[in-house]
């Protein structure tokens, strides 16, 4: 894979297991990223309407869902291809919005008469409802629901808040929520600080804190420049706060579905009479879990792609060593979650737009630094992902002293390699330079390496490896120079001196929901890719 140029058409099926070390990490060939693109505001039209889901197993599952009811006023971030608002999908409209803003939410409910009234909770912020503008006859007067002022078939109602959090925020139903949530009326709510902390404003210009690694003012920005890579942020920062600073974000919205109270609510969909639709949403057995609307692998796809109409949003997270990834996850149905992030553990900032502060100096973020990031329903948090090769013990973009290899490592007070921002190894961890993961075509542990690759030789072996487990361009060249053979790199699509990167296995912890219709793989489950520097990140798909 050529990898400045992500115009080309990757299939799913060139994941494949690449190498068994500690890191879990295996190679394969890029294909769509994520961003966490939506619509801006502060005046926003929904609807809420019954369209369709797509699976994996080729199913179609009837579904209810938030829309534009018209076109937004504008999408975000720019760039983004073909972005799009259709009148009904699953998670509803990302909605992005700045600190203080006055925000109002116009609903209209066009959800089957049988479902009766419908609403939207916006947690955490202080909200008045009433009947929309210009409501006439039986729409004058908006249900009082227990929850929320509601929408009766038909009719709209509008609710009014200040954004006063910053953060990500979730949205969902306040009627029925057991029916209607599960049917997919949810959706995520970003509100932009107000202001960007000095030292934030450029891409990489984040300060130490809570053990995240130093980046220094401007590198990343510079080595990005030297690419031409596209700066996808929403904002510089998360919060007003010196150690809320990012350089990529993506959206992370969990849920499942049980097929069975789809299915009852299609049944019951056609009645004539109001509010008399009866499911049992117990006993609760979901067979579909997704991220973002979408199972694995249908999450590797791009953003608004067509095969789509009403899953917009994908789940295919990319990044550069070194690089300050903000994750905005968000528990959206009923189960938990345990969702895994590996490579590196995520260090939570914010609860539900509450930064979590040291109680002895609130200069100091104190969020815990989370194994799997366990997604409690309705509940939002944002949290900082990294990952620099610090911990392999080898060199990851395959130093080797006997090929003539002269790519530098500097070491700054961190131990990073951030004197060099256009090289390709920009932020190597330099104590582990020209450490090779084996010394032998084969593998030789004793020879030097800390693991020992797959013989090509061996079929069982060899025909499952998928390429040079190095970061860079010519990686597997650089790391092997004249002693052999790096085994067996061109099996499918990566050849000796081809671009080559890491993916990391994101997925729930709990087994079950890592399959679709309890057939593995699927459901929660993505790829995390490390791409070296000098690959341009595309988000634009």
């Amino acid at each position: 894979m050529r990898m400045t140029n992500m115009n080309k058409a990757i299939s799913k099926t060139q994941v494949l297991l690449a190498m068994m070390v500690a890191v879990e990490a295996l190679l394969l060939t890029p294909a769509a990223f994520a961003a966490a693109p939506g619509i801006t505001g502060p005046a926003f039209t929904l609807v809420a309407k019954a369209e369709y889901l797509t699976q994996p197993d080729g199913a179609s599952i009837y579904s209810w869902g938030y829309g534009c009811n018209g076109a937004p006023s504008g999408f975000l971030p720019s760039g983004i291809a073909n972005p799009r608002c259709t009148d009904m999908q699953v998670p509803g409209p990302t909605l992005i919005v700045h600190q203080d803003d006055p925000v109002s939410v116009t609903l209209t409910n066009n959800l089957p008469t049988p479902a009766g009234n419908t609403s939207i909770l916006f947690p955490g912020f202080n909200v008045t409802a009433a009947p929309a503008t210009g409501s006439t006859g039986s729409c004058a007067t908006a249900p009082l629901g227990l929850l929320t002022t509601e929408a009766a078939k038909g009719c709209s109602v509008t609710y009014s808040f200040t954004a006063s959090n910053p953060g990500t925020h979730s949205y969902y139903s306040g009627t029925q929520g057991d029916l209607q949530v599960e049917m997919g009326l949810y959706g995520a709510i970003i509100v932009l600080p107000t202001s960007v902390p000095a030292g934030c404003g450029s891409i990489g210009d984040s300060i130490s804190r809570g053990g995240l690694p130093l980046s220094f003012p401007g590198n990343n920005a510079r080595a990005q420049n030297q690419s031409q890579e596209h700066d996808f942020r929403l904002a510089a920062a998360a919060y007003n706060h010196p150690g809320a600073c990012y350089d990529r974000e993506y959206m992370f919205q969990f849920s499942e579905m049980d097929p069975r109270i789809h299915s009852e609510a299609l049944q019951q969909s056609t009645r004539t009479c109001t509010g008399c639709m009866t499911v049992a949403t117990e006993p609760y057995v979901p067979a579909y879990f997704m991220i973002n609307g979408r199972s694995m692998p249908d999450l590797m796809d791009p953003n608004y792609a067509w095969e789509y109409p009403h899953q917009p949003y994908n789940g295919n997270p990319h990044l550069h060593p070194g690089e300050l990834v903000l994750l905005r996850i968000i528990g959206q149905g009923r189960w938990q979650h345990p969702f895994h992030e590996h490579g590196n553990h995520v260090r939570i900032l914010a609860r539900d737009g509450n930064l979590i502060l040291s109680s002895t100096n609130q200069n100091d973020l104190a969020g815990p630094l989370l194994f799997t990031t366990t997604t409690t329903p309705g509940m939002a948090m944002d949290g900082i992902y990294y990952w620099t090769g610090k911990g392999l013990n080898w060199d990851p973009y395959g130093h080797n002293s006997s090929s003539g290899s002269t790519l530098p490592c500097d070491p700054d007070a961190n131990g990073y390699n951030t004197s060099h921002p256009t090289a390709i190894n920009y932020f190597e961890w330099c104590q582990d330079h020209n450490k090779p993961l084996q010394t032998t075509p084969i593998g030789d542990v004793a020879g030097g390496g800390p693991a020992t690759l797959p013989d090509p030789n061996i079929f069982a072996n060899g025909a499952w490896y998928g390429g040079s487990p190095y970061l860079g361009p010519e990686a597997t060249v650089r790391a092997v120079g004249s002693t052999g053979t790096t085994p067996p790199s061109g099996t499918v699509a990566n050849s000796p001196t081809d671009e080559a990167g890491f993916a990391f296995m994101w997925h729930s912890h709990n087994e079950r929901e890592i399959t679709t219709n309890n057939s593995f793989p699927g459901g929660m489950m993505m790829m995390m890719m490390v791409d070296s520097r000098e690959f341009v990140i595309d988000e634009t798909k």
